[in-house]
């Protein structure tokens, strides 16, 4: 027995509707409900547009508001939020601008109180060693130290004056604190003065209190030694050194130094002194003028005619 094989096959179905068609056919089933509700809803729109409440708000009024409100509340809070935050970064700008300008100023007000501080120190030091000038019983020349001979072995400086200036080599250098050095070479523009610290450097001098004579040496360093004192002979620290005047350069009575350390030894004592004048900060000297011999002051004289 032969059985066809389309009557095993399954009956056709409708095919699937799409959602559009799905919608519409839902609508017009229900066409009268919707038709309904839409009349209900502008009813009660009508009813409540004519309904007033209280100091004649009308009912929709009140329920538009009660919708609104919270969007509007949101709008307000947010662009609130947006003008504050604007307006403190304006704030913090303009604060930070007005810091950078207050730091501009207060650095400007820092040099120039540093400045003045400068001038007024350098006017209270050039009037001191005028005063000390003023008091010398011998002739000196003002001068500015410019420059230092280069070199550790060296012990040198340049000075802004030259032979117009009436210096001449071997001329004491001298501060107010005391003893400087000795000018060793007049240049057409400058002078060099080598300091008391080098070591070819020799000032005749006399302790204080014993008046013991004996010669300062310089030791290449910042110190010096005074050199030729007898064992025997007391010295303490902290004591004086002052110019003999014997090495017919340095006019007697000036400082040298004084004493830091004292040591025996088997016929000289070993004495090593600080220099009176802090040598690594000269600004300002005074150059004693030797006295001219009679023939350099006849040719320097006037002719007479």
């Amino acid at each position: 027995m032969f059985i066809s094989t389309t009557a095993l096959l399954p009956p056709d179905r409708p095919p699937e509707r799409e959602a559009p068609e799905k919608l519409q056919i839902f609508v017009v089933r229900h066409s009268a409900f919707f038709i309904l509700v839409g009349v209900l809803i502008a009813q009660l729109l009508l009813l409540s547009a004519q309904i007033t409440r209280n100091q004649k708000v009308r009912l929709i009024q009140v329920w538009a508001v009660a919708i609104l409100d919270p969007f509007e509340r949101s709008i307000h809070a947010v662009t609130g939020s947006a003008e504050g935050t604007w307006r403190n970064y304006r704030g913090l700008f303009a604060a930070h601008e007005q810091n950078r300008e207050l730091n501009i100023r207060l650095t400007n007000a820092r040099a120039e109180i540093q400045q003045l501080s400068e001038q007024a120190s350098e006017t209270r030091r050039l009037r001191e060693l005028l005063e000390f000038r003023n008091r010398l019983t011998f002739a000196t020349v003002a001068a500015e130290v410019i420059a230092t001979s280069p070199g550790d072995a060296s012990r040198a400086v340049f000075i802004d004056k030259r032979e117009d200036a009436a210096i001449a080599a071997d001329a004491a250098v001298i501060t107010l604190e005391g003893v400087v050095g000795k000018v060793i070479a007049v240049f057409p523009r400058t002078s060099q003065v080598l300091l008391v610290t080098d070591t070819s450097s020799g000032v005749a001098a006399a302790l204080s209190q014993s008046r013991a004579q004996g010669i300062v040496k310089g030791t290449g360093q910042n110190s010096v030694d005074l050199q030729y004192v007898m064992k025997d002979i007391p010295v303490d620290v902290g004591e004086t050194i002052l110019t003999s005047g014997l090495d017919q350069v340095y006019p007697k009575g000036l400082v040298v130094g004084k004493v830091a350390q004292v040591k025996d030894g088997n016929i000289y004592k070993s004495i090593r002194l600080r220099p009176a004048v802090p040598l690594e900060r000269l600004e300002s000297v005074l150059v004693v003028q030797k006295p001219r011999s009679r023939e350099m002051q006849a040719r320097s004289a006037p002719a007479r005619p």
